[in-house]
């Protein structure tokens, strides 16, 4: 079991630390871990934020763990060689396509929502991104008009094959959840009054159902599944959308269950491994380079990271379920960092749940 560490910067190197801790406790047979470094670091040590090495280490493995990349100190750097450029790099060089974030309010948690508990209490959801296409990988730049005022552009693409693979992630993904004797329930996100790139994501989505009639699909305007996002959270299942839409919503179903240091994502591709299928595991919180190096950040979205990848990649049920229950319990208890409202530090709550695991 090859397990790729990429710390990166910020408190990204202090709660992968935790999660790893938490994967040697385990004691699974044949795990090897190697890291590599990525983002600003590795910029300032290699001169790239992903260095040839890095990307090898990741393509020996059977999966990624990653914290976070962001460095203000590289801001003025060109864009290509800014520390965010390492996880789009590994998204796109590794084929990692669909990108899944669980949401789900841990029950005692639900006064940290900005929402009113009852309502929080709904929240049992996951948000399916598409990562490799859209404005974030369509060409882009700025110009001067003829009038002298400079303009920026980038464009929005999708190509019918990019949203059909993502298409049956997100129906197998609702196939999964379904409760017994119910059928599963798929809500594909976009802007098809507006945007032929969602025209095409609609239509296509609409094709693909046929291959899953045990799945309800519905469509929903992102604006108007912003709003329903904190209206009645409770209506959705399984959210798929588009790689800006996915970005934007997946924060703030974040925020809805209280606390961003709680939520962790796999990116999955095609490529399968002989446990299951390679991916990476991240946090969806940034580098918080305001509280690195001070003990401060809550490493429970990396610990749950760390979990969906021995779901998913390693195929290892039990010790996934085992991981999630010793959080969960952690929090029961009252082990909350100052994301929620707490005091506790980052290896503190690794101890916590150590012990509970």
């Amino acid at each position: 079991m090859k397990i790729a560490v990429f710390g990166g910067d910020g408190i990204g190197p202090e709660v992968t630390a935790q999660a790893v801790r938490v994967l040697e406790a385990l004691d699974l047979p044949g795990m090897e871990l190697a890291e590599g470094d990525v983002g600003g670091a590795a910029y300032y040590k290699h001169g790239h934020p992903l260095p040839a090495a890095t990307l090898d280490i990741a393509r020996a493995s059977d999966a990624v763990l990653f914290g976070a990349v962001g460095d203000f100190s590289c801001d003025h750097l060109e864009r290509h060689l800014r520390p965010e450029q390492a996880i789009l790099g590994l998204r796109s060089h590794l084929g990692l396509f669909a990108n899944l974030r669980p949401a789900t309010t841990f029950p005692g948690l639900e006064h940290m929502s900005g929402l009113k508990p009852e309502i929080a209490r709904q929240i049992d959801l996951l948000i399916v991104r598409e990562l490799n296409g859209d404005v974030y990988f369509g060409e882009k730049g700025t110009r001067v008009l003829d009038d002298g005022r400079r303009q920026g552009w980038d464009i929005m693409a999708y190509a019918e094959d990019e949203v059909r693979r993502i298409a049956h992630v997100a129906f197998r993904a609702a196939q999964g959840r379904a409760k017994a004797g119910q059928p599963g329930k798929l809500c594909s996100v976009d802007k098809a009054n507006v945007l032929e790139t969602s025209q095409l994501w609609r239509d296509v989505m609409i094709e693909v159902a046929a291959d899953y009639p045990d799945v309800e699909l519905t469509h929903m305007y992102v604006d108007n599944a912003a709003m329903q996002l904190v209206k009645s959270p409770g209506q959705f299942d399984v959210v798929v959308t588009g790689n800006l839409f996915g970005d934007i919503l997946s924060d703030q179903a974040s925020m809805c269950v209280g606390s961003i240091g709680l939520l962790a994502s796999a990116s999955l591709g095609e490529r399968q491994t002989a446990f299951g299928t390679f991916g990476l595991y991240e946090p969806i919180h940034g580098s918080a380079p305001d509280i690195a190096g001070q003990g401060k950040a809550n490493p429970m979205a990396t610990i749950l990271s760390a979990a969906m990848m021995l779901r998913h990649s390693f195929a290892r049920e039990a010790e996934a379920a085992r991981i999630e229950r010793a959080v969960a319990q952690a929090l029961a208890d009252g082990v909350r960092g100052g994301d929620l409202g707490g005091s506790a530090g980052t290896a503190e709550i690794g101890d916590a749940v150590l012990e509970r695991l």
